[in-house]
């Protein structure tokens, strides 16, 4: 436990943090509701292990505040809660509460171990919400505020209010709500689009229109709340901001509810790579964007789609042959920010169909063929760009073994004569084989966890041999039950790979020919007598 004088000094730091968060007037503070809104995505629920394993991470990113959960929801929800107030040290942990004093009793509950911590206070304002949902008036709704967030500053300094449909609320009864909320202790007045209704152009007449009428907005920070449901959360808030939010309350990877929230890495990176318009920054690290991505995405179980900004899998690659040629030349051609900016090691030229010549000479480089004659790289140009059009992806493994057919001669040694497999769910799967091995035709037969593993078994007692299976792959060339399949398979010996392809209308037979293709090609390295050179002694 700690001691007073250290808890006296912990509480000095944290207050003087949130001295210097508000008084820069080009500070955006980043409130984090991952673990709050961001779980209410259906399917998106995380346990309090994980939860943990996110609080950890979000600290050292540098998220000002924590949105951990709303405590009087659930006892899981209160545990999370209060474990992360327990953790966080430089954070600050934060509870959800409606306008109902258990709920906020629940809050103070989760977060008084917390040396500093938050009340989110809430209730609707718009007219649709207070009639239908709330059914109250607007008089009954102002009382509420009053009740509620002086209930609410009893147990913290730090209070925020929100106004729940605050984009389809009327702006002189917002006006009131907000003017109210301040004068009975709120410090941070949030503006949530709820339904993901607003446009950025009218999110900024409404903190335009705060700013400008509240007499005693000064005392408290404005902060945007948006959600995605038009595509609109992270423009919304970065109006917002222009028009003198500081706080955005956001997600990883813009998980939430319904099309989700505004995302934590857009918001970030957005202000950051466009400072020129928006001169404000944040106190995120970065660098470790990429990490916190990959964590809340295999936590929920959602996967990042592949183009989405700053975390997707394309957000960095370059497949366009124009656009290749002029990553190559500069990188600022075509990208407006590092990934290692974001925690990204490295770009990706992504070899496939739009790659031109420029981008494959450069990927024959990096792959250590040098000094190829002209002749071998057009041959294997060729080839690379007629597998590019059955392929979605072309490994470099792929472009290895192109290169290799243009530069060996030698016939296979090991070829395929006949195969017979055995599946279904009677008996154990099995493949009886006729291989020709070096010229002499030879039989046997092998049970195996599969067809294909079957077939793989049956080849290695024909021929036995020590090499792992790297990767196996299949393919479907066109549509249909008739599609024709290329399967790759790439093998490993002793540091030593080789990749194999091959195509039939018959999926087992084409995962057969690839194998021995690869393994072909195995047995011509191996045989090879010159050792390969260290390339990058002499790069």
């Amino acid at each position: 436990m700690q001691s007073r004088p250290e808890i006296v000094v912990l509480f000095a730091e944290k207050k003087q943090r949130c001295l210097q968060m508000t008084n820069d007037k080009n500070r955006v503070v980043i409130f984090d509701t991952t673990m709050r809104d961001g779980e209410q995505s259906p399917g998106a629920s995380m346990s309090l292990e994980e939860k943990i394993q996110i609080t950890r991470l979000f600290e050292k990113i540098g998220i000002d505040i924590v949105e951990a959960g709303f405590p009087a929801a659930s006892k899981g929800d209160f545990e999370a809660v209060s474990e992360i107030s327990k953790i966080l040290k430089n954070s600050i942990p934060c509870g959800l509460s409606r306008h109902v004093k258990k709920d906020i009793d629940a809050c103070y509950e989760a977060l008084k171990q917390a040396s500093r911590f938050r009340i989110h206070t809430f209730i609707s304002t718009s007219p649709l919400h207070m009639k239908h949902k709330l059914n109250k008036n607007p008089d009954e709704v102002l009382e509420s505020i009053k009740e509620h967030v002086v209930y609410a500053r009893k147990f913290t300094d730090d209070v925020e209010w929100s106004c729940e449909d605050g984009t389809r609320t009327d702006m002189d009864f917002m006006c009131k709500t907000v003017e109210l909320a301040i004068n009975c202790g709120a410090k941070t007045i949030n503006i949530p689009d709820t339904v993901g209704y607003s446009y950025p152009s009218e999110f900024t007449k409404i903190i335009s229109i705060l700013l400008n009428k509240v007499p005693n907005i000064d005392k408290a920070i404005i902060s945007t709340h948006c959600h995605n449901d038009l595509g609109l959360a992270v423009a919304n808030s970065l109006a917002g901001v222009v028009a003198g939010a500081r706080q955005v309350e956001c997600t990883i990877n813009g998980i939430g509810e319904r099309a989700g929230n505004a995302a934590l890495e857009e918001i970030v990176m957005a202000l950051k790579t466009r400072n020129d318009l928006m001169p404000y920054h944040t106190n995120i690290n970065t660098k470790l964007i990429s990490k916190a991505s990959k964590m809340v995405s295999n936590v929920t179980g959602f996967p990042v789609q592949f183009n989405k900004a700053i975390v997707g899998k394309n957000a960095f690659a370059h497949e366009a042959g124009i656009h290749q040629d002029g990553m190559l030349k500069h990188r600022n051609t075509y990208e407006i920010m590092t990934p290692e900016s974001v925690g990204v090691k490295q770009t990706s030229l992504v070899m496939g169909k739009h790659s031109g010549r420029h981008a494959f000479k450069e990927k024959l480089a990096d792959l250590g063929y040098i000094d190829l004659q002209e002749d071998i790289i057009e041959k294997s140009f060729a080839k690379f760009k007629a597998l590019a059009d059955k392929k979605k992806h072309v490994y470099d493994e792929d472009i290895s073994a192109l290169v290799d057919d243009s530069l060996i001669k030698e016939d296979n040694v090991i070829n395929l004569k006949s195969l017979k497999v055995f599946a279904g769910t009677e008996e154990p799967q099995r493949a009886e084989m006729e291989l020709e091995v070096f010229g002499e035709i030879k039989k046997d037969k092998a049970t195996g966890d599969g067809p294909v593993d079957a077939i793989m078994k049956c080849i290695n007692k024909i021929y036995p041999h020590e090499v792992k299976l790297q990767l196996y792959q299949v393919h479907a060339v066109t549509e249909g039950t008739d599609a024709q399949a290329t399967v790759s398979v790439k093998i490993e010996e002793k540091g030593k790979t080789t990749v194999g392809q091959a195509a039939d209308t018959d999926t087992l037979v084409a995962s057969a020919k690839a194998y021995l293709s690869a393994l072909n090609k195995m047995l011509i390295k191996r045989n090879k007598t010159a050792p390969e050179e260290d390339i990058s002694a002499s790069a």
